[in-house]
């Protein structure tokens, strides 16, 4: 090889390669990061992965994401945001209210698309639904204010029912709203609450213990995030004590729960992946309006029921939107 050859073939090596290596840089990096833990987050990541594949981003060929998940401990939601925002991630996806909260207070300027069970205005995510400002938009969820109508269908489950516990997580800032809510709808119809609070794992067995010795009716749950790590655990409880339960997500009633109302989550997972697909091909968060969730899920498992003892109204089995059998 001519020496004139071989310094050219050099050159041309070393350009191409770090063109090669910055074009492997330039791939986004979404960081993802909730209160849940990781299989507690499937039913939302699912449905965000899909929209952000049709938006033209799939993760793994031209888009790179970082999860990072806090079991339940929001505590620990600082110090995993700011680790994605020291990875210089092309946008952050915060999938509940606390994991939000913590991405707006760690930044300013990465872009952020939350979902989340509170009014984002009165929270300080955004400014307003249409024009969100800043650098956060995403989904709105009736999540902490959907107390009254699972109140409802219990009452409609169980005609002249004693005492319903509402369990909720003392730890939880959401959950003083929650109560009050509760409350007043339990007195506009004359139905004797319990108001129960369980913030820890270990604390459940007492819990449940003292919710039998009551002769408790059943079992409404406040949204938590904390409830949907332990769901399982949750479900098991009650089918130790036989005490029909109903929960917010479809989960709980898969894991053999009796019956959940929420909003579908399919649903917001999609707007979320459609938004961040939208970010990263340049809109700006500020430019694209808050989504307010209109889906709702009506989920009762049958065999629950029979192993409890307990005939399902007909009425209920219409409504649902999944009996599982």
């Amino acid at each position: 090889m001519r020496r004139r050859d071989f310094i050219a073939l050099i050159g041309g090596a070393a350009v191409t390669w770090p063109l090669a290596a910055r074009a492997q840089q330039a791939m986004p990096v979404i960081g993802y990061f909730s209160s849940r833990s990781s299989g507690a987050e499937g039913p939302i990541r699912g449905p965000f992965l899909k929209a952000l594949e049709e938006s033209g981003f799939a993760a793994g060929r031209n888009v790179s994401i970082e999860y990072r998940f806090a079991e339940g401990r929001d505590e620990r939601l600082p110090l995993l945001v700011a680790d994605l925002v020291a990875r210089q991630v092309a946008m952050l996806v915060a999938t509940d209210r606390p994991s939000a909260l913590a991405a707006k207070e760690a930044t300013k300027t990465v872009p952020i698309v939350f979902t989340s069970g509170l009014d984002p205005v009165q929270i300080g995510l955004v400014a307003s639904f249409n024009r969100p400002g800043g650098n956060a938009t995403g989904v709105a969820l009736l999540s902490t204010e959907l107390g009254p109508k699972r109140l409802g269908l219990v009452r409609e489950l169980l005609p002249k029912p004693g005492t319903i516990a509402f369990v909720v997580n003392p730890n939880s800032a959401a959950t003083p709203f929650q109560v009050k809510e509760m409350q007043a709808a339990a007195q506009a119809v004359g139905q004797s609450l319990l108001v129960v609070e369980a913030g820890t794992e270990e604390q459940f067995d007492k819990v449940f213990a003292m919710m039998a010795e009551r002769n408790v009716a059943a079992i409404l749950y406040g949204a938590n995030l904390f409830f949907q790590v332990i769901g399982e655990r949750l479900v098991a409880l009650a089918a130790r004590y036989r005490i029909p339960a109903l929960y917010e997500w479809r989960e709980f009633v898969t894991a053999g729960g009796l019956m959940s109302y929420s909003t579908d989550r399919n649903e917001f997972g999609r707007v979320a992946g459609s938004y961040a697909g939208r970010i990263l091909k340049g809109e700006k968060p500020a430019d694209l309006p808050v989504v307010q969730s209109s889906r709702f899920e009506f989920v009762i498992n049958l065999r629950t029921a029979k192993a409890l003892g307990i005939e399902i109204p007909p009425s209920l089995l219409a409504r649902a939107d999944e009996v599982i059998e």
